[in-house]
């Protein structure tokens, strides 16, 4: 099935699961730009009075259509008996035409909440069904997690509470607004004794005092305005007197709640919105006596590991000469194949590249009929490390004489213990004397699995056999066909260096046989067409320290825009399973 047609399903199906981000926060009825007392119907429209024995004594906020939100030392029994919620009411006395009532059946207050330091001061209740929303009742988004308040920010608070302390809000108790400025943590804790407020509060209220929520405001919601949307940034929980000058309100930050909310209300979530402070943090600034510094927060170092080559971690080979007895030898031993049929060898010189022998391709080269394959140890049977890619370009060398391909894969490889480049000399010399190896699929070669052949060699002088500067020799070898454009192998210090690519002596020139040596090209005769092809070569793991980004030697990821059909039974069940939840 297309990705397209999975994704409208995905869409309409979770429709119901977007919670209330449609609705949260939007009122309609409220123009508020600056602060005042008496608020106009509706203009609050989440708010809520909670009652016991029909008289209010705290508020809280509508996040959907059957959950309010309040603070935990309003309801600290878990006892709903004679418990109300009223919603859309305007005055505590006299006609309120567009309320409702609900009773509640469920109390659930933060298991971590702490009635003598006032943390984690937060509540939820359940009403015993839910609420239609008008103009008059409408639910409150939510500050997301990841939300970030800054000193100075102006935000409203509003309930029927005392209008100072001691003093009742005179009839007709009409609900309360007023605004005020975030004040910062540190700020906060400086004011009311350093480690009363923890990172579980916000802070707000001006500095010469005389503008707070008061008692009987408590759960009540604390919100803001952003792109037109209203945000609950906290829930009134605390504070010394009320108004008092540099006593600023405290409320739980609803923010550090999103995760329990979430797993309390199960269905129909809360409309969950971010919100960000622009600038600077003047809290940031702000000291006193027992007030710890800020950490300095120095940015993580992101290292990371270059790519290097060379490196075998399976291979501990010294001597010796037969089937290869476990994967992983030569990680970067490749098998070219066409059409499904082993052709060539090859080796891995960047992550998504091979090196192999020009002579085993046709011109034009056709990438299509092309596979490599990684990882691989027997051309039959069982290989678990084993990596196929597609070949999606094919350059071969134009010199005189001998000449070599590179293969540019469909992506970039992954790398592991089976799966490694090699280097490739460029400047690197092989003094006579050098132990080296050569390895490859020759057929016949390795019994019924077709198991990959290695054969140690050693660096001879080519003596008279040769006159050219770009030659190197080797003691004799057998090749085969399917060893053709395998690497000849010679390990400097700790690391795989490619000198040669393998070439059958009786059809190519690159290696001719002369008595008992093999004469090949030097790889490092190439290293102008190679660097055109890959880019700069990787380095081997004792000389890097830095990798350079080339179509050689990058690293990346691919991704597919189809699904594929094996997905779809079980992206169809969760789709099911979330309309279930949401209806």
């Amino acid at each position: 099935m297309d990705a397209r047609v999975v994704t409208t399903l995905l869409l309409l199906l979770i429709e119901g699961c977007r919670g209330q981000l449609d609705v949260c926060g939007k009122a309609t009825l409220n123009s508020r730009i600056v602060g005042g007392e008496d608020a106009p119907e509706g203009s609050w429209p989440w708010q809520a009075s909670l009652h016991r024995s029909d008289s209010h004594f705290c508020g809280g906020s509508l996040v959907n259509n059957k959950w309010v939100l309040t603070a935990a030392h309003c309801v600290p029994s878990a006892s709903t008996v004679d418990l109300e919620v009223y919603l859309g009411r305007q005055s505590q006395q006299g006609s309120n035409p567009n309320e409702v009532v609900r009773t509640v059946v469920r109390i659930v207050n933060h298991p971590d909440y702490n009635s003598i330091t006032n943390d984690n001061d937060i509540s939820l209740l359940e009403l015993s069904d839910i609420v239609t929303f008008t103009n008059y009742i409408v639910p409150i988004c939510l500050a997301a997690s990841d939300s970030t308040v800054f000193a100075g920010e102006d935000t409203w608070v509003t309930g029927w509470g005392n209008i100072g302390s001691g003093e009742p809000l005179p009839p007709p108790q009409n609900l309360m607004e007023v605004e005020v400025p975030i004040v910062g943590n540190r700020q906060c804790n400086c004011d009311y004794g350093v480690g009363t407020i923890t990172d579980n509060m916000i802070c707000a209220g001006l500095r010469e005092g005389g503008k707070d929520s008061c008692q009987g405001d408590s759960g009540g919601p604390l919100v803001i305005k952003q792109n037109n949307v209203w945000n609950q940034l906290g829930v009134v929980s605390f504070g010394r007197g009320c108004a008092l000058p540099e006593f600023p309100g405290v409320y739980a930050r609803v923010s550090r709640y999103e995760s329990w909310i979430k797993s309390t209300i199960i269905t129909n979530l809360p409309g969950f919105v971010t919100f960000k402070s622009s600038g600077s943090n003047s809290d940031n600034d702000v000291t006193c006596a027992g007030l710890p510094p800020l950490p300095t927060t120095v940015p993580p170092m992101t290292t990371v590991k270059p790519i290097v080559c060379g490196q075998a971690p399976k291979n501990s080979r010294f001597i010796g000469g037969s089937s290869v007895a476990s994967t992983g030898i030569w990680p970067w031993m490749a098998s070219l194949q066409k059409n499904g049929t082993h052709v060539c060898g090859g080796s891995l010189v960047a992550v998504d590249a091979v090196l192999s022998e020009a002579n085993c391709f046709s011109s034009p080269a056709q990438p299509s009929e092309w596979t490599v394959v990684l990882g691989r140890l027997k051309q039959n049977g069982s290989n678990p490390f084993e990596v196929s890619m597609n070949v999606t370009n094919i350059t071969l060398s134009n010199q005189t004489g001998s000449n070599v391909a590179v293969l540019h894969l469909s992506s970039s490889l992954t790398l592991s213990d089976y799966i490694q480049p090699i280097c490739m000399s460029s400047s690197q010399t092989f003094s006579v004397g050098t132990s080296c190896w050569v390895a490859g699929w020759s057929v016949g070669q390795g019994g019924e699995e077709g198991v990959l052949q290695e054969n140690q060699t050693v660096i001879v002088d080519c003596g008279n056999t040769s006159s050219s500067a770009d030659a190197i020799c080797t003691g004799a070898l057998t090749l085969q066909q399917g060893d053709y454009g395998g690497p000849v192998m010679c390990k400097i210090g700790d690391s795989w260096y490619q000198a040669a690519v393998l070439a059958g002596n009786s059809t190519q020139v690159t290696s001719t046989r002369a008595g008992d040596k093999l004469v090949f090209t030097k790889l490092s005769s190439y290293s102008s067409f190679l660097t055109s092809a890959l880019g700069s070569f990787l380095t081997p793991a004792s000389s890097s320290t830095t990798t350079t980004s080339t179509p050689g030697n990058s690293t990346g990821t691919t991704t597919n825009s189809g699904v594929s059909a094996s997905l779809l039974l079980p992206l169809l069940a969760v789709c099911l399973l979330l309309q279930l939840l949401c209806s």
